[in-house]
């Protein structure tokens, strides 16, 4: 399986996803983690465009015909990147699950972006400005939505395991 959390930054997607990761052992892809080593590297200093999301989506396609589920880690802020996880999934053969992590509540989702430290050596944290101002396009059909504002981690992981489970 494939499972794809999407959202801003700061909505909590990253420590659902590693809890998710713990709770069924997949393998976790970080957009985040790929695009810095590609700054790192010097090849694509700055604007690294779309090329995190492709070595994310050869990595994951290699891994799901390996068996394995996987976990992908990303913004996903428009529609080609999520029809390229559609893609690979259908590729492998494999079922994808949509999960869009929210925070309804303005102040708190500005309090985390805000208080959030650098957990990628390199990677600047967003800013509030920055966060208001990004990309993200309508889904055009629904993902399964998770909100931070109204469940806490552990409940959106257990949430997600079950719902895994049931399928």
């Amino acid at each position: 399986m494939l499972i794809v959390f999407s959202g801003l930054p700061g909505t909590g997607k990253t420590t659902i996803a590693k809890g998710l990761v713990d709770s069924i052992g997949a393998l976790y892809l970080r957009i985040d983690t790929i695009e810095q080593a590609i700054r790192n590297s010097g090849v694509l200093a700055q604007d690294v465009g779309h090329s995190g999301y492709m070595v994310a989506n050869e990595l994951a396609l290699s891994n799901l015909e390996l068996g394995r589920t996987v976990i992908v880690d990303c913004v996903n802020p428009v529609i080609e990147s999520r029809l390229a996880w559609g893609a690979i999934a259908s590729r492998a053969g494999v079922r994808l699950m949509n999960i869009e992590v929210i925070c309804s509540d303005k102040n708190e989702h500005q309090r985390r972006v805000e208080t959030r430290l650098g957990d990628i050596p390199g990677l600047t944290p967003p800013t509030w400005q920055s966060v208001l101002d990004h990309e993200y396009e309508a889904w055009a059909e629904a993902p399964f939505t998770i909100d931070t504002a109204l469940a806490s981690p552990a409940q959106a992981v257990s949430m997600l395991a079950k719902r895994l489970l049931a399928r």
